[in-house]
């Protein structure tokens, strides 16, 4: 499955991506009290859909690899020109991105490699560019997310280890380990990860990729606000641009 995958070969294609996907029945655990257990690997999925797609439209990306385990994700994504690489370290998601990492530099010693987070539904190609030409200027460097705490992205330029330090306050892990945060603005779509029903919102707020935007719709905002039109548990709820009708 990882023989044909889309790759850029101009000058300004510097980065090979490296995005890390859970079994489907697994991920995103956290968003099902807000949207339901069936609509849940569904929404995982489209998310890392509108993730790689966002990421192969980027003109600083050759290749996505994502490393994953999950056959009906492998399929879609490498439908979009994603190359899967198997779990095969089944260690946890810093084993895994490693191990990506050696899969892309396999074929490519001299790669300059980028690990992303597979849950920016709202990821736009331009954000991602400002974000990757920003890091070519650190051996290693990171974007913290949305909320300040963990890391969304993080890239190892040509003969630098990923050392990827994912998981809980992540930002000052990898801060630890010698990789510079990148003091970028105006790339909210980077920094917005996934994990909650709060935090979807904010996302379609931002805009929501094609697939995302399908899946949530309005079941999913009526997951996430009563039928009165207040958002539960906290304030009163505001229009949004995801689709399907209001609250």
């Amino acid at each position: 499955m990882d023989e044909e995958f889309a790759t850029r070969t101009g000058p300004a294609a510097a980065w090979s991506l490296v995005v890390p996907l859970k079994p489907l029945r697994i991920a995103k655990s956290r968003l099902a009290a807000a949207t339901g257990e069936a609509l849940r690997p569904r929404l995982a999925l489209a998310f890392a859909l509108d993730t790689v797609a966002a990421a192969l439209a980027c003109p600083a990306v050759r290749e996505v690899a994502v490393v994953t385990d999950d056959p009906t994700a492998a399929a879609e994504l490498s439908a979009l020109g994603a190359r899967i690489v198997p779990d095969t370290p089944a260690d946890g998601l810093n084993a895994a991105l490693a191990h990506g990492a050696r899969a892309v530099r396999a074929v490519r010693p001299r790669a300059a490699v980028a690990a992303l987070n597979a849950d920016l539904p709202a990821l736009r190609p331009a954000e991602l560019a400002l974000v990757l030409a920003a890091a070519e200027d650190f051996p290693r460097a990171f974007l913290t997310d949305a909320a300040g705490i963990g890391t969304t992205l993080l890239t190892a330029g040509p003969g630098v280890e990923l050392n990827p330090a994912f998981g809980g306050p992540s930002r000052m892990g990898h801060m630890s380990t010698g990789a510079v945060e990148i003091p970028l603005a105006g790339v909210d779509s980077v920094r917005r990860d996934v994990d909650t029903g709060e935090d979807l919102l904010r996302a379609a707020e931002l805009g929501l990729g094609p697939r995302t935007a399908l899946r949530y719709g309005r079941r999913g905002r009526d997951a996430a606000y009563g039928e009165c039109g207040e958002r539960r548990g906290r304030e009163a709820c505001g229009p949004l641009p995801a689709p399907g009708p209001g609250c």
